[in-house]
Formats: structure tokens, sequence, C-alpha cells
């Protein structure tokens, strides 16, 4: 992308303006500002910009009459807030390669930029049609993805599209390169000790993660509704907590794995707990693992969060995927803030220390820790399937 000559010339670029609208007023721009870099330095040599994103899943929410919500999902506001942060005018296409993007584009001077309709208010987007991909394709010379939270979707604007330029008409943007080479840092020798730190819902949702971890990782650290599936399967009672008690055997293959790997997998030895989430007032620790009739564990406990921050301080690589509990409510956060303040302290200390995946992204932000870690990822599903060590279709399509 450095070496190429784009005064006056058409770059396509692809970026995951997935932010949340409610009203048609953007909540968090966050990933709107990640992009900036990218086009200000394509719009900076010239180019004449043609954008590109998805918004939600419109097709999948339609109008009771069967037709597109455009005024929910309408990337019309992000135009607005990227001209805004841009302080210059970005025009908007009401259609994505249609007649009114043709038109705009012919007005398109060298160094403007032009937003197109949702991606996914066509049908041909999520099936990766190769025609769809092909017309768009037809629109510019050159085509950059920055879009690394969709790179895990064979769709026709993150994949197929890539394919019809070649490798010197195709280059990452700087926030995909930047996500792809955080990842490969923790993936490919990382210093030791590296530690991971997981935590959500489901065992099931984390297999691939786990089973790849236990490759290069020294310890992993188990935390929220999953880790009560890790204790049923060791005989433990788990009251009401969440478990996947289809998933025990699971549970233990996976303990097995760690051990004989020399992982140290380690589970929660107290939590806090409460008879529901929304009965933060009557929460209590318990004395050990398990969890009585009627409660629900609900976040990790103080002697379970010193054994956890003094591994993840005494580590040199750091990797956290999800919260150690409800963290959105006061009375169970304890958990997920003392992690994040020991992420960070490490961090500070000279370890290298990666947050992907949505609610722990959303946790570091929410305790003002973000600037404190090496790396935030922007996409949840597939930093979470490069993790895994998975081939992402938009970043292969790029590379051949």
């Amino acid at each position: 992308m450095k070496n190429w000559k784009l005064d006056g010339r058409i770059a396509l670029l692809r970026v995951d303006f997935n932010v949340p609208l409610e009203g048609g007023v953007i909540r968090d721009n966050t990933r709107i500002v990640r992009s900036l870099e990218t086009i200000r330095y394509l719009t900076g040599k010239g180019a004449r910009l043609v954008i590109f994103s998805h918004l939600g899943r419109p097709l999948k929410s339609l109008l009771p009459d069967g037709s597109l919500d455009t005024a929910r999902f309408s990337l019309k506001p992000i135009a607005e807030e990227l001209s805004r942060l841009l302080g210059t005018r970005v025009d908007f296409a009401s259609d994505c390669g249609g007649p009114d993007t043709l038109a705009r584009l012919q007005l398109l001077p060298p160094g403007g930029v032009l937003l197109l309709e949702n991606t996914r208010f066509q049908p041909e987007e999520e099936k990766g049609n190769p025609e769809f991909a092909r017309r768009l394709s037809s629109l510019g010379e050159f085509f950059v993805n920055d879009a690394f939270g969709a790179a895990h979707r064979e769709h026709a604007t993150t994949a197929t599209i890539a394919r019809f330029f070649d490798t010197d008409h195709k280059a990452f943007g700087f926030l995909m390169q930047e996500e792809v080479d955080n990842a490969l840092r923790v993936l490919k020798n990382p210093e030791k000790p590296c530690t991971a730190i997981l935590g959500g819902a489901k065992v099931s949702d984390k297999i691939g993660l786990i089973n790849n971890l236990i490759q290069f990782c020294d310890t992993i650290l188990i935390g929220g509704g999953m880790a009560y599936t890790f204790l049923r399967a060791q005989g433990y009672e788990t009251g009401a907590s969440l478990c996947e008690s289809d998933k025990l055997e699971l549970a233990i293959s996976l303990l097995d794995r760690a051990q004989m790997a020399g992982v140290e997998l380690m589970l929660p030895s107290d939590g806090v707990i409460a008879p529901s989430p929304e009965e933060g007032d009557h929460c209590k620790i318990t004395a050990g693992p398990e969890v009585p009739a009627g409660s629900m564990g609900l976040d990790i406990g103080p002697r379970t969060l010193e054994r956890y921050a003094d591994k993840i301080r005494n580590s040199k690589t750091l990797l956290w995927n999800g919260p150690m509990g409800v963290f959105e409510r006061q009375a169970f956060s304890s958990g997920t803030r003392g992690v994040a303040e020991a992420i960070a302290e490490a961090t500070e200390r000279g370890a290298y220390s990666l947050v992907g995946g949505g609610d722990s992204v959303a946790a570091i932000h929410q305790f003002g820790l973000a600037g404190r870690v090496s790396f935030v990822s922007t996409g949840g599903g597939a930093m979470l399937e490069m993790l895994e060590g998975r081939e992402l279709p938009g970043i292969a399509a790029i590379l051949h």
C-alpha cells in the first residue's frame, strides 16, 4: 500500500463500521476512530476513496411487510460522524455499487471520500457472491481490507472481492495489519511465562481456543460461567450456576490434555454467589469452590483473584478473552476489575498483553484501563478464531 501511486485513482476500502446505533445516534465510535489512520493515509495520497461496511444483520430483521428496516440499519449517520472526525465532507451513496454509487463516483475528487450504503442490504454480500464482488471490484483499481472484525466472514466485500485484485493492488489497512501482527505475537513463540485468562458463559464456545492455547501457554486461568462446568465435572456442587451438563466429559478431557502438556489450568477456589444476578444485595463469598443449592456463582472470589493476579503479574505474555463474572453489575465486578488491574500492572512491568473478545474489551474500557495494556482488539469473533489457529478468509484473500 505504501508504494502505490494513488493520486486521482480509485481505491476501495472495506472497514468495520458495525457500531452500536440507537435511534440514529452512535453510542460508541471506537471502530470508526480506529479506521481513521488508513482513511487519512489513502486520501492524503490523493486517492478517490470508496468505503464499504456492513451494519448489523438487516436481512434477519425485516419489517412486518418484508422490507428492509433502512431507518435502523442505514450507514447515513456513520457518514455524518465520519465527516465530523475527518473535518471534511463525506459523500454518501444510497446504494452499494448501484446507480447512485456510479453517479457520485463520477463527481468524487482526489482526496474525496464516498461511503456506500450497508453492504448487508444486498443478499449477495453474506453469500460471498462472486458476480456481486466482481461488479464492486470494477469500481476501483486498488482494494484495502481494514475490517478485521469481519475477517472471519467469507462475504463478498470481506474476502471474495480481494480475489479480483492481484497482490500488487490489494493490501491490509493499518488496523488490520496491527490486529494480525498482535495476534501472531501471541501465537508464534510468545515470551515465557505465557498466561491466558479465559472467561465467558460456555466451555463449548472456547473448545478450539483452549485446545490451541494448550500448545503454547504455561498457565490458563478460568473464570466466568464456564468455570462451573469444569467444577461440576470435578464433582463439586454448583447450585444454580451456569453449567453445560452435556459438556462434563469434554471439560475433563481438556483438564487431562492440559495436565499431559504440562500446562497449569487453574479453576476458582472461591466465588461470589447470589440467588440471581439481579440480587447483588444478597451476595456472599463461598468458603470453597462449591455453590449451594439456590445460588449462582456470579464472580470469582477474593482468594481466587489473589491466585490469578499473582500468576498474571509474573507473566511475560498475557492473553485475556472473557470476563470473570457479571462485571456489568457492581456487586459482581471485583474479579474482572482485579484481573484487568493485574494485567495493566504486568504490562507496566514489561509484559506484553493482548485483550481480545467483546466482553473483555468492554470491561477494559469500563474500568478505564485500555490505555495501560499493550493491545485491545477490535475484532471479537475474528480474534477468537485467529487465536484458535484458524485461517481467516479476509486475511487469506489478501495474502494469496
